[in-house]
């Protein structure tokens, strides 16, 4: 039988189309992702063009007008240097976002090379769980501190003290992910073809443990930009005076009954970036994850069923 090239080509492009339409169909039914999104795409505009909202710097003084209630001049109002609130805010949101992403990709990275060789080789796997178990006998927020006190407080330390928390966690996730893929029927046919370790760690393995690593990100994103923010408020993250949202609370405690701007505004900042990025990341389960959809769907009908 010959089949016609043209229509092959055509029939292979109603399919992608048809897979990009069913994507893009599930991605709008997905009211959890499709919210996250939407904030966070109000996060990443005031990323980007906040600071030309305002024709104020993020270190300039004004102290005749400090701690100005919010009017047409400074929306957010001042702080008690007379520096403007929403100026701050953004520029602090920015310094967020940054640290967060940066700690996301580089636990991300090392997590997944720790948790393939820990799936692949068991006295790797041996050394890499007993360090991982000693860095979670610690409490988070202690082990960040006692890292900022050792390292000084600047921003690319809180990168790396960040990243040395969550490292542990994305490695334990991708480890267990390996660990079932290591098991099924065409990874043992490619060690029965002599394929080597690392082209079946790396070509075959890594790829099918991008779905947990890119739902566990976005949690690991939301999870940084509040310790960071803890970190800064307790004097261990960003320094003053650089914006900082976390620092811009603790400057704003001393005052929250006169000047209840400096909390409110910079808490709804950190607010929005977090709701989103958590929403995004329920999202992100349900779509990447149709097991555990199919068991939450499960869970829900039960309670209505018992109800």
């Amino acid at each position: 039988m010959i089949t016609n090239p043209d229509t092959t080509i055509a029939a292979s492009g109603l399919h992608k189309g048809k897979g990009r339409r069913i994507a893009l169909r599930r991605f709008m039914h997905n009211q959890l992702l499709t919210t996250g999104a939407g904030i966070l795409l109000v996060v990443v505009l005031l990323v980007i063009i906040g600071p030309l909202l305002t024709p104020y710097g993020p270190l300039q003084i004004d102290p005749v007008n400090r701690l100005k209630g919010p009017n047409g001049q400074h929306i957010f109002g001042t702080d008690n240097f007379g520096r403007d609130v929403f100026t701050r805010a953004v520029y602090g949101l920015r310094i967020s976002v940054a640290v967060g992403f940066s700690v996301t990709v580089v636990s991300s990275l090392i997590g997944m090379i720790v948790g393939l060789l820990s799936a692949s080789y068991s006295v790797l796997d041996h050394i890499f769980m007993r360090i991982c178990d000693g860095l979670f006998a610690f409490p988070s927020i202690l082990l960040a501190i006692s890292i900022m006190a050792a390292l000084g407080p600047n921003p690319g330390n809180v990168i790396i003290a960040l990243s040395i928390i969550f490292i542990p966690s994305m490695a334990r996730i991708i480890r267990s992910k390996a660990l079932v893929i290591r098991e099924l029927t065409y990874i043992e046919a490619l060690h029965a073809q002599g394929a080597s370790s690392w082209r079946i760690i790396w070509i075959h393995m890594a790829p099918n443990t991008l779905s947990p690593l890119i739902i566990q990100s976005s949690f690991i994103f939301a999870v940084s930009i509040l310790t960071e923010a803890s970190l800064s408020f307790l004097g261990a993250g960003i320094p003053s005076p650089s914006p900082s949202l976390g620092n811009m609370l603790f400057d704003g405690k001393t005052v929250i009954y006169n000047a209840w701007w400096m909390t409110v505004f910079p808490g709804i900042f950190l607010m929005l970036v977090v709701l989103g990025l958590n929403l995004f990341g329920d999202g992100l389960r349900d779509l990447l994850d149709p097991h555990a959809n199919k068991v939450k769907r499960g869970r829900r009908r039960g309670k209505t069923t018992a109800a």
